[in-house]
C-alpha cells in the first residue's frame, strides 16, 4: 500500500502542476505545516464526492466520521465512505485515504481539482489531516447550523506535515475554580483542532480536591468544599462568605478520558505531593505532621505550610489513591506536582527529623527527593512514569522522572543536561494566567504582562544545550491556573489566542515568522468566532506602554499585533480616528496629556480605543 500511495501522490502532483484555474487567496493554517505549497484551482466538495478508504480500521472510520459530522452540520450533507482499491477509481472525482509509513502523527495532503489524497501513518496522523482540511475549507465549516450558498472548496495544495515535538500540552487547573465536563469537552475540542495532544488536568490542591476516590470518600464529601473564597488577590483580606465546591465522579472521568482519546488527546492527571495537600489533610489529619489541632481547606490562594508527612500512613494513602487513578487514566505519564513544598513542618516534626537521620539525608530538601523517589518507585511498579515541576530536582532528581520546567529555563536545562526528558512551560513565557494586554485596562490576573508576541517568539529549546542534550526537550505546555478565572468564559479569554502561539511552537518545525503568523491568525480568529470561543481581542488594539523619563515626563511606545494596521492617537483627551496623529516612533508626554490610541486599517478602526494616563 505504501507503493500505491507514492504512485497516486506522483499522479496528483502532476495534475497540480497542470491545473488551469486561478489560485485562491493565501491559505491560513494554524499550527503552520512543516511544508506547504499552494497550487492552482480548488477541489469542490459536494454530496456526490465519495471517500475511498483502504481499510475498515476503526480509527480511520472515526476520523472520516468527524469529517462527515461537520459537513452534515454546516453543509447539510455527508460523503459516502467506500472501502475499495483506489486505483480502480483513478478517473473519478473523490477523496482517497491511504495508509503510508512515516513518522508518528504525520500526514500528507495532495489536493488537485479532481482529487483529494490523504496519506497517513497512524490514526493521529489521519485525524490531524482532517483538522487541516477543516482549516482549508471556508470558515463556515465550523458553523453550528447549515450555511446556504457556501461553496465547500479546498484550495489545491501539497502539504507534508509532522510534529516538531511528541508532547504538545495544555493545562487546566480545576481546583482553584471548577468547570463542568461539557466545558472540558469544548476545551479538548479546541486543543485537538490545534494538534495539541496532552491535557494536563490539575485535580488536587489546597483549595479543593476534585477527583472521586472511592476508598477515601471524605476527599469529595468534605475536601471538595472550601467555606468561602477570597475576593481579589490573596492579600486582600476580604471573603465572599459562600461555600464553593465541585468534583468529578469516576464515571465522568472515564467519559472524558474516552472523549479525549477519540481526539488523540491523552489526559495526564496531576495528584499533588508532598505539598499543596491541605484539602486532603483537612479530611484525613493523620496525613500531616500533626503539629496543629485543626486543618481546613484553604480559602485563599498561595502556598501553605501543611504538607504530607513522609510516614507509612501517608504512603499507604497515596498508593491507594494512585491505584484508583491508574484505573481511570491510561496515560503512561502521571503528574505528581512536587512544587512549592514548604519545609517548616518537616523541620519541627520528630518523625521527619528521625527519618532524615535514619536515611542519611542531608536536609529537608533531600527528604523531599526521598519522598518523590519512593512514590516514583511505586508508580513505576505499575507501569507508569512520573513527571513533576522543577522542584522535584531539589535534593536530587528521581531516577526515571521527567521534568515540567516552570521556574524559567534553569530547571529544564539542568534536567536535559542530566538526560532527563523535559517539557518546557516557563511561567514568564507560557503561563496563560498572566495579563496579555495592558494591566491598567484588564481584569485581575496573576502577573505579567506576557503578550501574544512574547509567547510566539519564545524558543523552547535553550541554545545553551548541546545537540545531544536538546533531544531531551520533548515538548511544550501552556498553563492555565485559575485563581482569577471563575468562569469558563474567563478561561477562554485568557487562553486564546495565545495558546495558538504555543500550539505552533509544539507542532511546527518552521522558522518563526511573526508577520506571517499574524496574517494567518487573523483568519483563524474567524474560526474561533464560529466555534464560540471567547478569546481576547487585544490582537486588534494598541498596546501602550509608558517608560520612565523624568519627574515630569514619560516616554510612550505603542504596538499592535494585527497585521497591516497603523496606530492613530490623540493627547488632548479626544477620541482618536483615522485622521488623528500617526504613531511612527516613541515620544514624550507630560502630566497633563492622556494617550488615546486606536488601530486603523483601510481608514476604519479594528478594535477599541485604548487609554493610558501618566501615573508616577
Amino acid at each position: 500500500m505504501k507503493r500505491l500511495a507514492y504512485l497516486l501522490s506522483a499522479v496528483l502532483l502532476l495534475a497540480a502542476c497542470t491545473a488551469k484555474e486561478q489560485a485562491p487567496a493565501e491559505v491560513s493554517i494554524i499550527p503552520r505545516p512543516a511544508f506547504f505549497q499552494q497550487g492552482e484551482g480548488v477541489f469542490s466538495i459536494d454530496r456526490k464526492v465519495p471517500v475511498y478508504v483502504d481499510s475498515n480500521d476503526p480509527e480511520l472510520l472515526r476520523s472520516v466520521a468527524f469529517l462527515n459530522e461537520r459537513l452534515e452540520k454546516a453543509a447539510g450533507f455527508t460523503l459516502d465512505v467506500i472501502q475499495d482499491d483506489p486505483l480502480q477509481h483513478g478517473q473519478e472525482k473523490a477523496v482517497f485515504i491511504l495508509n503510508a509509513g512515516w513518522k508518528k502523527e504525520s500526514y500528507n495532503l495532495n489536493v488537485t481539482p479532481d482529487r483529494l489524497l490523504i496519506e497517513y501513518v497512524d490514526g493521529a496522523g489521519l485525524f490531524y489531516a482532517v483538522q487541516t482540511i477543516f482549516q482549508l475549507l471556508p470558515d463556515d465549516i465550523f458553523a453550528d447550523s447549515v450555511r446556504k450558498g457556501v461553496k465547500w472548496d479546498v484550495p489545491c495544495c501539497v502539504i507534508e506535515d509532522s510534529p516538531a515535538f511528541p508532547y504538545r500540552g495544555m493545562h487546566l487547573d480545576c481546583c482553584l475554580h471548577f468547570y463542568s465536563v461539557d466545558f472540558l469537552k469544548k476545551y479538548i475540542d479546541i486543543m485537538a483542532m490545534h494538534k495539541v495532544n496532552r491535557f494536563h488536568w490539575h485535580l488536587t490542591e489546597d483549595q479543593g480536591w476534585r477527583l472521586e476516590i472511592k476508598k477515601y470518600p471524605l476527599l469529595t464529601e468534605k475536601g471538595q468544599w472550601r467555606k468561602e473564597t477570597v475576593i481579589g488577590s490573596l492579600h486582600s483580606g476580604f471573603y465572599d462568605g459562600t461555600p464553593y465546591g465541585g468534583y468529578y465522579t469516576q464515571d465522568e472521568v472515564r467519559e472524558l478520558v474516552q472523549y479525549a482519546a477519540e481526539r488523540y488527546v491523552t489526559i495526564i492527571p496531576e495528584i499533588e505531593l508532598p505539598g499543596h495537600a491541605l484539602a486532603a489533610i483537612a479530611c484525613y489529619p493523620e496525613l500531616s505532621c500533626g503539629l496543629e489541632d485543626h486543618y481546613e481547606t484553604a480559602t485563599k490562594w498561595g502556598i501553605f505550610k501543611q504538607v504530607y508527612c513522609p510516614k507509612e500512613e501517608t504512603f499507604k494513602f497515596l498508593e491507594d489513591v494512585f491505584d484508583e487513578v491508574f484505573e481511570l487514566f491510561p496515560s503512561e505519564l502521571i503528574h505528581i506536582g512536587g512544587d512549592e513544598c514548604p519545609k517548616a513542618s518537616w523541620k519541627q516534626c520528630p518523625h521527619c527529623q528521625a527519618l532524615i537521620r535514619h536515611e542519611g539525608l542531608k536536609d529537608e530538601y533531600e527528604l523531599q527527593s526521598w519522598f518523590i523517589r519512593r512514590m516514583e518507585k511505586y508508580i513505576n511498579s505499575k507501569g507508569r512514569q512520573i513527571i513533576g515541576w522543577d522542584e522535584i530536582l531539589e535534593g536530587g532528581l528521581a531516577p526515571n522522572a521527567k521534568v515540567m520546567s516552570w521556574l524559567g529555563e534553569e530547571g529544564g536545562i539542568k534536567s536535559a543536561q542530566q538526560h532527563h526528558e523535559v517539557v518546557m512551560a516557563p511561567y514568564p513565557k507560557y503561563y496563560l494566567d498572566y495579563w496579555q494586554a495592558d494591566p491598567d485596562s484588564e481584569p485581575l490576573a496573576m502577573g505579567g504582562p506576557t503578550t501574544l508576541r512574547t509567547m510566539y517568539e519564545y524558543n523552547p529549546v535553550p541554545e545553551v544545550l548541546t545537540p545531544e542534550e536538546r533531544r531531551y526537550i520533548i515538548g511544550v505546555e501552556g498553563c492555565v491556573w485559575t485563581e482569577y478565572m471563575p468562569t469558563p468564559e474567563r478561561v477562554e479569554y485568557m487562553a486564546w489566542p495565545r495558546m495558538c502561539a504555543i500550539a505552533e511552537a509544539g507542532w511546527s518545525p518552521c522558522e518563526k515568522d511573526w508577520d506571517y503568523f499574524t496574517r494567518r491568525l487573523e483568519t483563524h480568529l474567524g474560526r474561533l468566532d464560529r466555534l464560540g470561543v471567547g478569546y481576547c481581542r487585544a490582537f486588534y488594539e494598541p498596546f501602550i506602554e509608558l517608560h520612565k523619563d523624568t519627574t515630569y515626563s514619560k516616554i510612550v511606545t505603542m504596538s499592535v499585533d494585527a497585521p497591516d494596521a497603523e496606530i492613530r492617537y490623540t493627547l488632548d483627551g479626544s477620541e482618536p480616528d483615522a485622521s488623528s496623529e500617526l504613531y511612527v516612533r516613541p515620544f514624550a508626554i507630560n502630566r497633563n496629556q492622556v494617550v488615546n490610541a486606536v488601530a486603523i486599517r483601510d481608514g476604519k478602526p479594528l478594535g477599541r480605543a485604548r487609554t493610558k494616563r501618566f501615573i508616577n
